[in-house]
């Protein structure tokens, strides 16, 4: 079979190929879930049970509780944090793995290659979407209800997808040459977990007039580099409006996240070849 595609690249050829897209997310999803007596449902049980815990940990024990996160309520603070950040590292742990795992399909199917890293993206957004209920309840029940910031959501949802499809045609590709990013990527979503406002609000690190942070404020800068900063402030922003970030931080998280998905795609493309003799 030849390796060559045609002219065709890009986002005109993953619409191309949009049936073949569909149909390796709802094998991804099938294979995943095949031999599992709940099936779907662990898409929900395992990010509720890490919200639980941190609930349990920094809501009761350490006295969060209550409304009384930036004027939003801890659950639903963390609820959304959890799983915005249960589909960011999925998509990143299995995207790595998206070209060794299906070398065989890769080396026989005329596709592009793209379309691979793609589907792991789209199909964690599906377990995503599928806990976006969860959060409206614990909402609706603690009292938030929607909120006019709710536009957020999508806005969350657009910028994490530009950034996820970025880190997965760049990790995927460049762990077919170098196995040692699968193991790096390990330690890299423990790190990452911590260093974005997922469980804690960001005034815990930029402080603010009532309450001065102690991070120093080289490591504030540090910390603020990070694109998943304001991108899950977005989906806490969603549910409390005082969350929204600001529009320098915004338009930073944006260009980021337009940047990776450019870089990354033109990686990929750079790397084909030699991935390919790899696989």
């Amino acid at each position: 079979m030849g390796r060559t595609l045609g002219k065709a690249t890009g986002v005109r050829a993953l619409w191309r190929n949009r049936s073949t897209l569909t149909t390796l997310v709802q094998r991804d999803l099938a294979v995943k879930y095949q031999r599992s007596v709940l099936g779907y449902f662990w898409s929900l049980i395992e990010p509720m049970g890490m919200a639980a815990i941190y609930y349990f940990v920094f809501g009761i024990l350490y006295g969060h509780s209550g409304k009384n996160v930036d004027g939003g309520d801890y659950a639903v603070f963390v609820v959304s944090g959890i799983f915005a950040w249960q589909w960011a590292s999925s998509a990143m742990s299995e995207s790595t793995r998206a070209l060794t795992s299906q070398s065989s399909l890769i080396t026989t199917m005329r596709v592009p290659r793209e379309i691979f890293p793609v589907a792991k993206v789209v199909a964690r957004f599906a377990e995503f979407a599928a806990g976006i209920p969860i959060i409206i309840l614990f909402a609706i029940f603690l009292g938030s209800g929607f909120k006019s910031s709710i536009w957020a959501l999508p806005l969350a949802i657009l910028l994490q997808t530009c950034l996820l499809v970025g880190l997965a045609f760049i990790l995927g590709s460049v762990n077919v040459l170098m196995r040692d990013v699968e193991r790096f990527m390990r330690l890299a979503m423990r790190v990452l977990f911590y260093a974005a406002p997922i469980i804690y609000p960001l005034t815990k690190v930029l402080g603010d007039d009532a309450n001065p942070s102690n991070v120093p404020g080289w490591l504030q800068g540090v910390y603020m580099a990070n694109p998943y900063v304001g991108i899950i402030q977005l989906h806490h922003a969603a549910w409390n409006p005082n969350e929204l970030p600001s529009w320098g931080l915004l338009g930073y998280t944006a260009g980021v996240c337009v940047v990776v998905l450019f870089l990354g795609w033109a990686l990929f493309k750079k790397l084909e070849n030699s991935v390919l003799k790899e696989l």
